[in-house]
């Protein structure tokens, strides 16, 4: 497995760089095309999940214990937190994205039959599996409910309704693209508010804050270091964005309005790296200072990470009932929404049961990426070559832009 992911971020590399040379200045368009604010709102809500959250807290320990990780010692925790979640890796997002904006429309790679049901079988699974990282860190955020390291039937409520808000989000757009300009703010606040809990009482100085962030520093001095997995946990990480990267892509290339392909590579590393660099360096103050998130804290950081899954979900099913013609119009809305959450319910329970695994699904992604590739070079390699725009028939207007942002 650790040679198959290798593969896979090589090739991705690469991809970005031929991207890059061949098509750097190509302006990007989607069907849907969106103000940037919005497309990077809607980027930043669907491409990160319940995990942005719930992680940190419990993961800076592990990345501070050399004795147990050794291979963790050319940086600090908090710029390993980071590697693991910002700039680069994004980057996988940014291949797919502007694959299904510039070049999907010219190959229908994607509109094979067999390569459509796999497509939609990592959707739904990965759909799925985000509902399964909710449940299972429920007890550690919200101890009051249970007794902080079992689920209780509770909690099985919590994820039950939050996949039934996520079905009923996406019965249509307009609720995606509001909650996800909501959720955008919604994360902001819960900065806000932690780092007012971290910085502006008892012995914290506002100073450490600073400091923090310069220790991000550390992944970027050492950003070779994390191209490639430095372990199984590592690994995990990195088939998880696999899993993630195509459907992705696939639903945020929608949304593009007009950047050149360039400037789209330096929103999606930048744009997201940001406030998820804030974010870790407020909850690296409380594990350093050994500050207590019990009460209030915890439950606004499970909040939010609720209505994170919230928005990746209603993104995701809206991308796989689009593909397989599961729309509200065909089966009528309560149809739609029952078929859904049964659905999404009994997967997320295989997760819960060991049965699946997400590596799993990021090396089929690979696996994609690869007969993609191959695909263009024996059939449709002239087409793409002769590929100097996103299709013609994408086109701006910036008034119905404004009104639907």
């Amino acid at each position: 497995m650790t040679l198959w992911l290798n593969a896979g971020i090589i090739f991705t590399l690469l991809a970005i760089v031929v991207i890059l040379f061949k098509w750097g200045n190509v302006r990007c368009v989607g069907v849907t095309p969106v103000r940037t604010f919005t497309f990077i709102a809607i980027l930043f809500t669907s491409g990160l999940d319940v995990g942005l959250i719930m992680f940190p807290l419990t993961e800076f320990a592990g990345y501070a214990d050399l004795k147990s990780n050794p291979e963790y010692s050319f940086a600090n925790p908090l710029a390993i937190e980071f590697a693991y979640w910002g700039f680069l890796i994004w980057g996988f997002y940014f291949v797919t994205c502007f694959y299904f904006c510039v070049i999907e429309p010219k190959v229908k790679f994607f509109d094979i039959p067999w390569v459509k049901f796999i497509n939609n079988v990592v959707i739904i699974g990965t759909c799925a599996f985000t509902a399964f990282l909710l449940l299972s860190n429920l007890p550690w955020y919200l101890p009051a409910i249970g007794d902080g390291e079992s689920i209780v039937p509770s909690f099985y409520l919590i994820v039950l309704a939050a996949i039934c808000f996520a079905v009923y989000s996406s019965t249509d757009i307009k609720y995606v693209r509001f909650l996800s300009i909501s959720t955008t703010w919604l994360f902001i606040a819960l900065i806000g508010f932690m780092w007012l809990g971290a910085f502006m009482g008892g012995d914290s100085q506002v100073s450490a804050f600073t400091d923090n962030l310069a220790l991000i520093g550390g992944y970027f001095g050492n950003i070779n270091d994390f191209v490639l997995p430095l372990n199984a946990y590592h690994e995990f990480y990195l088939f998880w964005w696999f899993a993630w990267s195509i459907m992705i892509g696939q639903f945020t290339s929608r949304f593009v309005g007009g950047l050149k392909t360039y400037q789209l590579l330096g929103a999606m590393l930048i744009f997201p790296s940001i406030p998820i660099a804030v974010w870790f360096s407020v909850l690296y103050q409380y594990h350093e200072a050994g500050i207590p998130t019990a009460g209030l804290k915890n439950f606004a950081m499970a909040f939010v990470g609720i209505v994170f899954v919230i928005n990746s979900l209603d993104s995701l099913i809206r991308l796989y009932t689009d593909n397989l013609n599961m729309t509200v119009k065909r089966f009528g809305k309560f149809n739609y929404i029952a078929i859904n959450v049964v659905a999404l319910a009994l997967l997320t329970l295989l997760f819960k049961l060991e049965f699946l695994e997400i590596q799993w699904v990021g090396a089929l992604v690979i696996g994609l990426f690869f007969a993609c590739a191959i695909f263009i070079a024996y059939s449709k390699f002239k087409t793409v070559r002769n590929i100097v725009s996103s299709p013609v028939d994408n086109k701006i207007d910036y008034t119905k832009i404004e009104s639907s942002s």
